[in-house]
């Protein structure tokens, strides 16, 4: 299979958009942009690898963002879009794939059906855009602002990223601007066109707009409003008994105690009650529909599984998950000290930041099965985004 890399150019300062913060970390709908326009490329079946390029004083916002995200470590940009595009091109150059996208973190709202087509259109041309028709006249003004020419609209397009082609001719052409000392290019395509290759069009998407100044946020966030207005909640509830051994696992966490909770899997009350709770909001079954105890592959299993497998089921209806909430009903052993790398852990599973995790635990007061140490219950609720039908 054809390995394609994907860099996305997120080294810009964005001072048209205003604030203290570069826009690709400003959130969306509650999510940075950057986070939700790595998200999609990382978990395309057609994306190998995605290298993403930033400015150095970004690194921390950077780790912040983008926390369980599977992506290569950053590279440093320069000083133009050209120099940041090529610092990703060279960082993938080690180890080449036959095919490269460039997309800017700016485009967040790009679909998994344009990268396919993108994908698509560098394997059959080596070089290809994605353009949509220009809807409005178009005239050509003098300095004078007066209408020199009009321009057949049939033959404009629009173009976008990401923009596709074959790797090595564009790290090349690349190379060779740089070394004339052309900077110049606005974006790979002017770039390819220059260094001789031919660049052919293919379908854009009206919604994969560029946000660039404040009033670009907020029509993102009227287009999230409208796409993922769908919320809901679910909830979830485990029990494990307690049985012989040394430690129990909670929120993926191993915890040292003198015994541990018995179970098919690995009896993480945690994230089992969690992934009911996220089933649950989806209204698609529970954990043992579709991880049944009768089934031995499922014995000694890590639960981790169990929670990717929901969160999954998220992203496959193109929703999001906004929310998890944890409330632990024990004596022993204490959460407290444990609560920081449990609520890391569970972000980290569900791929979501940690601001979107919260973990609580209580006793029952010695009352009932908690209270006299037979065991622990835990409680989750899960808060998800849709879109509407």
């Amino acid at each position: 299979m054809t390995e394609v890399a994907v860099v996305v150019v997120a080294a810009g300062r964005g001072t048209r958009t205003g604030g203290d913060l570069p826009k690709q970390f400003r959130r969306i709908g509650g999510e940075t942009m950057l986070r939700r326009t790595l998200s999609m490329l990382v978990e395309h079946p057609l994306i190998g690898r995605v290298q993403p390029v930033i400015r150095a004083q970004d690194d921390e916002l950077f780790q912040a963002a983008t926390a369980g995200l599977p992506t290569l470590p950053p590279a440093i940009g320069g000083a133009t879009r050209q120099a940041s595009v090529r610092a990703g091109l060279e960082a993938l150059a080690a180890q080449p794939p036959e095919l490269v996208l460039v997309h800017d973190a700016a485009r967040p709202f790009a679909t998994p059906a344009l990268i396919a087509r993108a994908v698509e259109a560098a394997r059959k041309t080596g070089a290809a855009v994605p353009g949509v028709p220009v809807a409005d006249t178009v005239k050509r003004v003098d300095r004078d602002d007066l209408v020199d020419a009009t321009l057949p609209r049939e033959h404009l397009r629009l173009i976008q990223t990401p923009q596709a082609f074959a790797f090595a001719p564009l790290l090349e052409a690349h190379r060779r601007a740089a070394a004339q000392g052309r900077d110049d290019f606005t974006d790979d395509a002017a770039l390819a066109e220059w260094a001789g290759l031919k660049v052919a069009v293919f379908a854009g998407e009206p919604g994969n707009t560029k946000v660039t100044h404040e009033e670009d946020f907020m029509r993102a966030e009227a287009m999230l409003g409208n796409a993922l207005g769908d919320v809901r909640t679910g909830f979830g509830v485990d029990v494990h008994a307690y049985g012989p051994g040394d430690h129990v696992t909670l929120g993926g966490v191993h915890i040292a105690h003198s015994q541990a909770l018995t179970g098919h899997s690995d009896a993480d009350v945690v994230l089992h009650a969690l992934t009911d709770a996220i089933l649950g909001a989806l209204a698609d079954g529970d954990i043992g529909a579709h991880f049944p105890p009768s089934d031995m592959q499922w014995k000694g299993a890590s639960s981790d599984r169990f929670l990717r497998f929901a969160v999954d089921r998220i992203q496959a209806r193109s929703g999001r998950l906004a929310h998890l909430d944890v409330t632990l009903v024990c004596e022993a052993p204490k959460i407290g000290p444990h609560r920081d790398a449990m609520r890391a852990k569970i972000a980290e599973i569900a791929g979501i930041t940690l601001d979107r995790v919260a973990v609580k635990a209580t006793t029952s007061e010695k009352l009932g099965f908690t209270g006299r140490g037979e065991g622990i219950l835990c409680y989750a609720t899960a808060t998800v985004r849709l879109p509407w039908d």
